[in-house]
């Protein structure tokens, strides 16, 4: 069945899927228990559920257009209150299920929701409320905490079906979606139903994605990526979506979906290559890849215990990602595709092409998007999915865009002969040493994340000679300084040290790398909730001890 592609919206999509396949399967949930209790939703279901919801919204005689907010982990209901919404003539306001609940306040302030929904959310939830006003009213899902707000169950089995949804037009606000506020507070970015619908159908020509294929949703769907390349692509083409229960079932949900498409972050990347470290050292791997007789047998048993070994296209996204571990994936039979886009144009940007990686490149621009760099050498975007601006920042939207619109990305950047782009670092990241040299941070976090032991990273040192590393352990390597291996840890960590400095310039060379405690985490505000490092965190709680660290004089030091 080929996509309705003269379909004005998604909603269109949908309701068209609704007729033509009603009896194929869109969603599968895991319900809690793992495989003893997984619920799946046909099109005629899903989109049914989703009807007689925006039946109870309409009842609710909201102005029209009002926004909606959906704070939940990915699940099934997610995405049908999503349409429910839209069925409605609402707005929709996605929200990060781990935020503080000052981000939780602002974000439901300033984005004027009249109503929440909430869905399956940890515990820290019981933190998160607190930043939801008294008088919001709440609709939950059924995998939501236990409340006594309105039960999404109770509501579909009281209201019929919408028989006369509302007309959405392609030029009309469809969703705020928030920045992660890495820099400062989020801005919501306004993108409109014709650009979520032209991500889709660039994503589906550009992989040549059919029906047959399936996704795991496990990526934020407040995340621009997610909500772009996850949910729109899977209503413009019908594939099916398949969600996780929990982190503790990743694996399992994983191989159940057997994903033909799968979408990752660096971070994510390295975790799962750190896996496969812990069940088969890392050497005695390497050498088992250069036995001609064996190679193949151990590319696929890896591939297959990952849950990866039936994709055809692998993506990374959201951060830069180092070329080693695309190197060591490309070795084991997994070509990983770097794509590059922002909230502010819908994700859709840039992607590499199947067969034309080039290691430290995020590709080049959709064929209907336009690239060029500014004299400064910033990365300017012109893409059919950009923002319609900031919701009630004038002034931040005017600075956005180039007067012939043409989005500021922010991002350094430089375009090779091929028209692939190379991202060197953020122009507001730049900091300037006692030396009077420019460093740009990401390049050198991307050298030290290469070995194993470091899961994360921020490199520092404004106003000091040289720059510094701030380094996050892995989860193994925690593990070993626990049982008292520091010493083997210092020893191989010095080892990478004098490696990342032989490939610097000697402005950019780091004086340390220093060993903290800390677990960074979105929950403690470290890291984002699509799990970027939040260098102003980072710095205020590191920066005092640089003086200290500094006057150490060793290639690694250790927070005390």
């Amino acid at each position: 069945m080929e996509p309705m592609t003269d379909s004005k919206n998604l909603l269109e999509c949908v309701y068209y899927w609704e007729k033509k396949t009603p009896d194929r399967v869109y969603f599968t949930q895991p319900m809690g228990g793992g495989d003893a209790n997984v619920k799946t939703w046909t099109w005629k279901e899903a989109i049914g559920e989703a009807r007689r919801m925006a039946t109870y919204l309409k009842s609710l005689d909201l102005p029209d257009r009002s926004h909606i907010a959906l704070c939940s982990k990915n699940c099934a209901h997610w995405i049908m209150a999503d349409l429910a919404i839209w069925m409605a003539g609402h707005v929709s306001i996605p929200i990060y299920p781990v935020l503080t609940a000052d981000i939780v306040r602002y974000l439901l302030e300033h984005s004027e929701s009249k109503l929440l929904f909430v869905g399956k959310l940890d515990p820290v939830w019981d933190e998160m409320k607190k930043g939801v006003p008294t008088d919001l009213p709440m609709v939950t899902f059924p995998l939501a905490p236990p409340n006594d707000h309105e039960q999404w169950d109770d509501i579909i089995t009281k209201y019929e079906p919408i028989t006369d949804p509302a007309e959405r037009s392609p030029d009309e606000m469809a969703t705020i979606i928030y920045t992660s506020g890495s820099t400062g507070i989020p801005k919501g970015a306004m993108i409109s139903f014709g650009a979520m619908l032209q991500g889709a159908k660039g994503i589906t020509n550009y992989l040549k994605t059919h029906a047959d294929d399936r996704m795991l949703s496990y990526l934020p769907l407040p995340h621009v990526i997610e909500r772009w390349a996850v949910e729109s692509h899977s209503i413009y083409v019908s594939f099916p979506l398949f969600f996780t229960e929990n982190i503790d079932t990743f694996l399992q949900d994983l191989r159940r979906a057997k994903p033909t498409l799968f979408i990752s972050v660096p971070r994510l990347w390295l975790k799962f290559q750190l896996g496969v470290f812990q069940k088969i050292p890392q050497k005695k791997l390497n050498q088992l890849l250069k036995i001609p007789i064996l190679k193949n047998i151990i590319k696929m048993k890896i591939l297959k215990e990952m849950g990866l070994n039936q994709v055809r296209f692998a993506a990374t996204g959201s951060a830069p990602i180092p070329k080693e571990i695309i190197e060591w994936y490309r070795n084991i039979g997994l070509e990983l595709l770097e794509a590059y886009g922002m909230t502010e144009n819908s994700g859709y940007s840039h992607c590499t092409k199947p067969g034309e990686v080039r290691p430290g490149y995020v590709g080049s621009p959709y064929p209907d998007v336009e690239q060029r760099l500014s004299k400064d050498g910033e990365v300017l975007v012109k893409s059919p999915c950009n923002m319609m601006g900031y919701f009630k920042m004038p002034e931040k939207t005017k600075e956005a865009f180039t007067e012939d619109g043409f989005l500021r990305t922010g991002d350094l950047g430089k375009i090779d002969e091929r028209g692939r782009c190379k991202i060197t670092g953020r122009a507001k990241e730049l900091f300037k040493t006692s030396k009077g040299k420019y460093v740009a941070p990401a390049p050198i976090e991307n050298l030290i994340s290469t070995h194993p032991l470091v899961e994360a990273c921020n490199v520092s040192g404004s106003g000091y000679p040289q720059p510094y590393g701030v380094v996050m352990l892995s989860d193994e390597a925690r593990g070993a300084f626990k049982q008292g291996e520091k010493s083997a840890i210092e020893r191989e960590l010095t080892e990478h040290f004098n490696f990342i400095n032989s490939h610097l310039a000697a402005y950019e060379r780091l004086a340390f790398m220093a060993i903290v405690k800390d677990e960074w985490l979105p929950e403690n505000g470290f890291l984002t909730p699509t799990m970027k490092i939040k260098r102003a965190t980072i710095e205020k709680a590191y920066g005092p001890l640089a003086d200290r660290w500094y006057n150490e004089k060793k290639s690694v030091v250790w927070e005390r």
